[in-house]
């Protein structure tokens, strides 16, 4: 796993690298090599800088000097004059690439601006760094919008100029770069909020060679799963199995007005892994699911007069429960009275638990001011693992603000703190999901923004219910099983939309291909881990 870091802790970690013996002096000159080194991929003849007040701006007069010394034809422009710049280690290197043969033009309008970056065939951004928050000011609020007018290629140092590196959030305007070679460490910003929209391909300079060795030194503001830390989850079938070894879910879901969650989180969970599903709903839905479903059984659980579990669903549907592997509760349900009930009787099972969709709400509304400030209701030894997007999660911690990962992070951990137990996982889904633990936050790859459409979340739901049934309630690390379920997830919506486009996916398309999406989490994984793939030639 790759950390993520907050920029406080870039500034630990650098501040412990200097300590080692490099300065931040030779830390600037690695991350303009760096940034040199992926200008030269391009193979450009002219290329345009831009640079700020500050270190960010450094790092630009570093490539600028480098590219130039390739007899590439450089420009740096430049708010002030070199001798201006406040920061003592970019004036320093400001003054010596001036000094050499590098063009700088200093202060130029906007016209001026726009006849350099459309005859370059590569922009540099090294505007404003790491440090930057708010709204962008002059002259940088009249480069950034005409560099995203006029330019073709561009690499953003370290952050997007515009970018809050902390939040996501962009609250004027920003780079929209093709590539954007951040240092150190990615910083959280680059997931969260606006960011993923502007900034292209990421690539990390960890410009220290002995980094390894220091970055546990500092928190981590959480970490990339990559492939390879999943290997331990791409397992065949064992010879000798049967539908019962194979793991078993209980589906409680579904109501006369939203039969169709409880059938695709049902039919995600087998497609998962799972060798026996069952489906426990309202009597007023159940002939339905039972005709959708014909290999999976489902038993009608007395209703209410609105078609959802009645006021003896809670024993029924418990007693049920101790028999399987994993319980998942929620899609389609609502939060009549008897949904409530349910909730609560199941978070006093001994069977690991899933709450999804309207069993999240329903916990919601049995706390007062957010389920943080009374913990005993979720608190149990049993796996429970949540998974509510951003609206859902604001309600569980008393209404406060969720809307981007940062504040997502921040809600999930008010929840995990709370209990403090090594068995509860909220799953924060967003654009960029965050799977947090009491003592980690990961965050898997992203899917497609094809993902966006109704349904989609109980299918993540019936696959996580899949996955932790065929584990039998057993894991290491359930972050890290979590992790594996949204990765699945997440290729499956880059398989439908190949098949069907982008615009035109629907949920139900998710779920037939989600043994296409196992098979493409196993190739990333063997790739990741440099294993051929059986009948792959050497």
């Amino acid at each position: 796993m790759k950390p993520i870091l907050s920029t406080e802790e870039v500034k630990k970690l650098e501040d412990i690298i200097e300590r080692e013996g490099t300065s931040k002096a030779e830390l600037m000159e690695h991350a303009g090599e760096f940034v040199a080194s992926l200008a030269l991929s391009y193979k450009p003849h002219d290329v345009v800088v831009l640079v700020g007040f500050g270190n960010n701006g450094g790092d630009g007069w570093v490539a600028a000097d480098i590219l130039q010394q390739h007899d590439i034809s450089v420009t740096v422009v430049s708010p002030v004059e070199p001798n201006e710049i406040p920061s003592a280690l970019a004036r320093h290197v400001a003054r010596r690439t001036a000094g050499r043969d590098v063009t700088v033009v200093v202060g130029p309008s906007r016209d001026e601006l726009t006849d350099l970056l459309s005859k370059a065939d590569l922009v540099i951004d090294a505007i404003l760094g790491t440090g930057f928050h708010g709204a962008v000011k002059p002259p940088f609020s009249i480069w950034i919008p005409t560099l995203n007018e006029v330019a073709g290629r561009v690499i953003s140092v370290d952050i997007p100029s515009g970018l809050n590196a902390m939040t996501g959030v962009v609250e004027d305007c920003c780079v929209r770069a093709d590539k954007t070679a951040t240092m150190i460490a990615p910083k959280i910003g680059l997931y969260s909020a606006d960011g993923p929209q502007y900034v292209g391909e990421l690539v990390c300079g960890e410009l220290y060679d002995q980094l390894d060795e220091v970055i546990g030194d500092v928190d981590h503001e959480a970490e990339i799963v990559e492939p390879g830390d999943l290997v331990d989850y791409i397992e065949p079938l064992p010879a000798i199995v049967n539908k019962y070894s194979r793991g078993s879910v209980l589906v409680v879901a579904g109501s006369a007005r939203y039969p169709g969650a409880a059938m695709m989180a049902a039919k995600a969970a087998a497609r998962a892994g799972a060798g026996y599903v069952t489906v426990a709903a309202p009597d007023a839905c159940a002939n339905l699911i039972r005709m959708a479903l014909p290999s999976i059984p489902v038993i009608a659980i007395p209703s209410d007069s609105r078609g959802s579990f009645g006021a003896a669903a809670r024993q029924e549907i418990c007693e049920i429960a101790s028999k399987y592997d994993c319980v998942l509760c929620g899609p389609g349900m609502t939060t009549a009275a008897g949904c409530m009930q349910v909730v609560s009787g199941l978070l006093e099972s001994d069977r690991p638990l899933i709450l999804d969709a309207d069993a999240l709400n329903c916990l919601s509304r049995l706390a007062i001011d957010g389920i943080d400030k009374t913990p005993d209701l979720y608190r149990r030894e049993a796996p429970l693992i949540l998974t509510p997007h951003h609206r859902e999660l604001s309600r569980l911690v008393g209404d406060a603000p969720v809307d981007d990962l940062s504040t997502a992070i921040d809600a999930a951990q008010r929840i995990e703190w709370a209990v403090g137990s090594d068995n509860l996982v909220v799953v924060a889904k967003g654009a960029t999901t965050a799977i947090v633990g009491v003592e980690k936050v990961l965050i898997p790859i992203a899917g497609p923004a094809s993902l966006a459409t109704a349904g989609s979340g109980d299918v993540l739901a019936g696959i996580l219910a899949g996955i932790v049934a065929t584990s039998h309630g057993e894991a290491d690390r359930w972050e890290l099983l979590t992790a594996y379920g949204v990765a699945v997830h997440s290729y499956t919506g880059f398989a439908a939309a190949a098949e069907y486009g982008e615009k035109s996916v629907i949920a139900t398309d998710l779920i037939d291909l989600i043994g296409e999406a196992m098979q493409l989490v196993e190739n990333e994984v063997c790739k990741d881990l440099d294993v051929l793939s059986e009948g792959e030639a050497e």
